[in-house]
């Protein structure tokens, strides 16, 4: 009795994590333009590198191209200055559908970071030893949400939706107040504005079919999930399981990318490893889709971290599943 007891336990954990048992709500996938999205995450990671808090020229250049491509798309653009230590960085923001009723925000950091030490050789103060190109962390995230921006600019949604672009999501303020994203979540909750639902685009660019190729933080998690890298992840915390599980379903019903999720309490390594820790800070319900990140990829904080390394065939199947749940109705 004991042990079928722990095995119902057991069974209702799982469930409760990874939520196996998810019916897609299927939609019409949108057009993606996969050579826009290479085209894009190039730009950024090339000539706009490097994109670190310490080259703020680099970064105010990224801002001032994300403006125009949100501008272009038709939707409603404007910058939140960002001050820390007397300096200031910029998020972008672009707006769509009505001014009222609650939003839904999606959101990607444009800056990186590299996890290796000063090059003093280097006249111009960066290389690629010392400033990681970032192609998927996160370039991949951005170029997905210029590629939101415009198809949203040309299917305007019946709600409000806000795509923002955040600055200073990397070290040296990961996870601290002076994040973008923190600024951003702190003026929604000053202004009043009630916000269904937030989604972080956190590295959405790295694929693998090699068995092997995907890795977990906890030894266990490999029965549950998958051992190739060939799927996107979505990522909430326990309370959130109901809004996670519908968000699921409408990603899923529209691509043919798999779709997995993970309910967790920040305990497990990278649960809260991106933007959408701001908005748990204030409150809201808020979620990560990645590749999931370092956990994949081999060239995390890398100078390898380049833009010929990703699958832009299914980053567009990512992109198609998030405009989904931007479009979809509140209620089915």
């Amino acid at each position: 009795m004991l042990a079928g007891a722990a095995a119902l336990v057991a069974t209702g954990t799982v469930a409760a994590v990874v939520q196996p048992f998810v019916t897609p709500l299927p939609s019409p996938p949108a057009i993606v333009d996969a050579a826009r999205l290479k085209a894009d995450v190039r730009h950024l990671s090339v000539d706009l590198y490097p994109r670190s808090y310490d080259q703020p020229d680099s970064l105010e250049r990224s801002a001032g191209f994300i403006h125009n491509e949100f501008a272009n798309s038709g939707g409603r653009v404007s910058y939140q200055d960002v001050t820390v230590e007397e300096s200031t960085y910029r998020n972008v923001i672009v707006r769509f559908g009505p001014d009222t009723g609650p939003v839904r925000v999606i959101g990607a950091h444009y800056d990186s970071f590299a996890d290796v030490g000063i090059d003093n050789d280097d006249p111009r103060g960066y290389s690629p030893r010392t400033h990681t190109p970032g192609a998927d962390d996160n370039a991949s995230g951005v170029a997905g949400l210029l590629e939101l921006a415009r198809l949203l600019g040309r299917n305007p949604p019946a709600h409000a939706v806000e795509l923002v672009a955040y600055t200073l999501e990397e070290p040296p303020h990961f996870r601290s107040e002076h994040m973008g994203s923190a600024w951003h979540a702190r003026a929604l909750k000053a202004s009043g504005r009630e916000v269904e639902f937030m989604l972080s685009l956190e590295m959405i660019g790295r694929f693998s079919d090699r068995p092997g190729s995907q890795r977990y933080p906890v030894r266990g998690m490999a029965r549950l999930y998958p051992d190739r890298g060939n799927f996107v992840v979505l990522v909430g915390k326990m309370s959130d399981f109901g809004t996670l599980r519908r968000l699921k379903a409408i990603m899923a019903g529209a691509t043919d990318l798999p779709v997995h999720s993970i309910n967790a309490p920040p305990l497990l390594q990278g649960i809260d490893f991106s933007d959408h820790l701001s908005y748990w800070h204030e409150g809201y319900p808020a979620f990560m889709v990645s590749d999931t990140a370092f956990l994949r990829s081999t060239t995390y904080h890398q100078a390898s971290d380049t833009y010929d390394k990703l699958d832009y065939t299914r980053m567009a199947k990512v992109v198609q599943a998030v405009y989904a749940i931007a479009q979809r109705p509140g209620a089915d």
